[in-house]
């Protein structure tokens, strides 16, 4: 019996000695000098160049993640640079290790119980079969002790503006509402059930925003990993112009270590 095995096919792209083609798109006639960065992120995921409307919207989602200041994904991009600071891309690879379910990679938590709530429409049309399904997301998130995802910010109280202005974009621009109702919804009664102040974060918006595009939402995440490649990039240019990483180390080291003897200094590289 003779096995045959399937061919190794990519159809993302092809190349030719005076030729490249991205998903059946010209990329030095059709793609360069005319296509933006954000829209050619959404050829990628969708093999398609967006709309208008869809552009708009798109790239408002991609930015609005770039830049935070000194997260922790930056510091760590920073330190690392400062061991390493020959692999630039190494540096902000292990920035982008931490895009976990606590730091930006919340958006994929959201859009996965955006996704799973749309299996059950009726909500969208009526109000207390809305928060009867918003009560149960967060049920099942604190029954396990853990973080809603999407909502709740450190800074960003009573508001995430980042948040209320990517509604607005995406309301304006033909997106369906429906996810929109629902992370707010999950942000009142998560409110209520932890008496905390909870509302909905960037990363819930754009859990919501994307899902309602038909961003699948395993891949949600990787628009912030995107995203934040930027930022990284640019706090490493900022790193080399005025050094902040060494510092940050030096003191965290001090502060840690607290060396009890008289004239004792904590350990150098």
């Amino acid at each position: 019996m003779t096995h045959t095995e399937d061919p190794v096919q990519s159809d993302i792209a092809w190349a030719t000695p005076e030729q490249v083609v991205v998903h059946g798109i010209d990329l030095v006639t059709d793609v360069l000098g005319h296509v933006g960065l954000g829209d050619f992120a959404f050829l990628e995921l969708f093999g398609r160049l967006p709309g208008t409307d869809e552009s708009v919207v798109f790239n408002a989602l991609v930015v609005a993640l770039v830049e935070h200041g000194l997260t922790p994904s930056a510091l760590v991009t920073r330190l690392t640079h400062l061991g390493a600071p020959e692999s630039l891309q190494g540096a902000v690879a292990a920035g982008l290790l931490g895009l976990g379910d606590t730091f930006v990679g919340t958006m994929e938590g959201a859009a996965r119980y955006c996704a799973e709530a749309a299996n059950d429409p009726v909500w969208q049309s009526d109000d207390e079969a809305l928060a009867a399904v918003a009560d149960r997301i967060v049920t099942s998130f604190l029954d396990q002790r853990r973080a809603v995802p999407g909502i709740g910010h450190p800074v960003h109280k009573p508001v995430d503006p980042r948040a209320e202005r990517l509604f607005v974009v995406a309301r304006e621009h033909g997106v369906d509402p429906a996810n929109e109702r629902l992370v707010r919804a999950v942000s009142a009664a998560a409110s209520t059930r932890t008496g905390k102040e909870l509302p909905v974060n960037v990363t819930g918006a754009i859990g919501a925003i994307a899902t309602a595009m038909g961003v699948p939402s395993h891949v949600v995440r990787g628009l912030g990993v995107m995203a934040r490649a930027i930022g990284l990039v640019g706090h490493l240019v900022e790193e080399g112009e005025r050094p902040i990483a060494g510092h940050i180390w030096r003191e965290a080291e001090q502060r840690a270590t607290r060396p009890s003897t008289p004239g004792a200094q904590a350990l150098g590289p």
